[in-house]
């Protein structure tokens, strides 16, 4: 069932959707858009485990229209999409399951460790994340492959921020994509395990639909707009966001969490 509506007073309603613009926009570029929005939803007087479930309106709307763009612009590789999302529907419907059995905080600062670690091979391996690379797939691990995507499923699935930037991590450094077909990827892959986590959230009466309506509009044109800029402006572009999304976001969840 879903939560209890809250009142949401005009000022209220421009402020989610300013928020959900820029967690749109951020999250189609590179990842951790949430932290804009899951602080903003508490703000406006959601408990924080209805936010993380409201949020998850949001991102679901963001990544219909981010996905919807990036297959018009031939760029989606939708069989691998749906390979690897199998993992992560999985993983995504256990995180949700056990989010509210583990300390939030502990969860923020291992994450932020781990985005600051990734760049490393963001400035030392800059061509494989630009150009990609071509991945021989008599070659690949398979189980391995499923491994990484089911926990970055879990962990989409018990906060959502940051998972952006994981599926981008795996897509480049284990599947072989450049910055922008893994950004189209990515977006596609959370679009199909997001519903999961999301009716564990709505079956657990912690989603507010009307916040998450009015989310899922800011959200739908930051993604509307970033979809188009990804393509437009190349994978250096996006390459740049990440790098400043990281360390923002890695910063964020060490000492401001």
């Amino acid at each position: 069932m879903l939560s209890e509506f809250i009142t949401l007073p005009w000022e209220h309603v421009v402020l989610v959707v300013l928020a959900g613009i820029l967690c749109g926009f951020i999250n189609t570029l590179a990842g951790s858009g949430s932290l804009i929005s899951l602080p903003i939803l508490m703000f406006i007087g959601l408990p924080p485990h209805v936010a993380n479930g409201t949020n998850r309106i949001g991102i679901f709307f963001q990544n219909i229209v981010s996905t919807t763009n990036f297959h018009r612009q031939k760029v989606l590789d939708v069989p691998m999409g749906l390979q690897v999302a199998i993992p992560a529907i999985l993983g995504s419907i256990f995180g949700a399951v056990v989010v509210l059995e583990l300390p939030e905080r502990a969860v923020e600062i291992a994450v932020g460790i781990i985005l600051f670690i990734m760049l490393i091979p963001l400035f030392f391996s800059p061509r494989q994340w630009l150009l990609g690379k071509k991945m021989d797939g008599r070659r690949v691990n398979q189980p391995l492959r499923w491994v990484i995507f089911f926990f970055i499923g879990a962990y989409g699935g018990f906060i959502q921020a940051g998972v952006g930037i994981f599926l981008l991590s795996a897509l480049v450094l284990n599947a072989g994509y450049n910055l922008v077909k893994a950004n189209a990827l990515k977006v596609f892959i959370n679009l199909i395990f997001t519903p999961f986590a999301l009716g564990v959230f709505v079956w657990q009466g912690q989603v507010d639909l009307l916040a998450g309506l009015v989310l899922a509009l800011g959200n739908g044109i930051g993604a509307y707009f970033a979809s188009r800029w990804a393509v437009s402006w190349g994978p250096a572009f996006v390459r740049y966001v990440l790098v400043v999304v990281i360390v923002l976001a890695g910063g964020k969840l060490l000492f401001f969490g």
